[in-house]
């Protein structure tokens, strides 16, 4: 389970275990992370070229792909070195979003996402998720978005059936 103390999880290691390359791999780093969580950094949402922008903003509902992709580095991880990348996936739903900005592209400090697993089994996995601000005093920083997303793995085709 543990990676080489060496290893940074930096973007190139996230890019390299999931399958948005170029700009669409939206996360910087690993911040932290255990068999139940995940913690990640970004400043991509301030880039003026965002694949996500329409109309020149970047929407608060896109803090979702944040989320997506933390809990994608999570199944990356859970995966360990010997297999390399988790199994591929699909966010099925999210459910209880709750949108505390309109604009991600206004918040000026990093964001920080927050993934928990809370309930998994071979082809399901379930995630509450929290996206904030980075912030470098221990004031509260409150939520940008947070919700529970279902994630569905693809599991191999079972023998005589397409």
């Amino acid at each position: 389970m543990r990676l080489d103390p060496d290893v940074r999880l930096d973007h190139g290691w996230i890019s390299s275990r999931l399958p948005h390359q170029g700009r669409m791999c939206l996360l910087d780093e690993v911040v932290h992370w255990d068999l139940q969580r995940i913690c990640c950094r970004s400043a991509s949402h301030r880039a003026a070229d965002h694949p996500l922008r329409a109309h020149g903003r970047l929407s608060g509902a896109c803090g979702i792909e944040y989320a997506a992709q933390a809990m994608a580095v999570h199944g990356a991880l859970l995966a360990g070195p010997a297999d390399g990348l988790p199994r591929a996936g699909y966010l099925a739903s999210v459910r209880g979003v709750l949108i505390g900005t309109r604009r991600l592209d206004e918040v000026r400090a990093d964001l920080v996402c927050i993934a928990k697993r809370i309930a998994g089994d071979q082809d399901t996995v379930v995630y509450d998720f929290v996206l904030c601000e980075q912030r470098q005093d221990a004031v509260e920083t409150p939520r940008l978005l947070s919700g529970r997303a279902s994630i569905v793995l693809h599991a191999p085709p079972r023998p005589g059936k397409p």
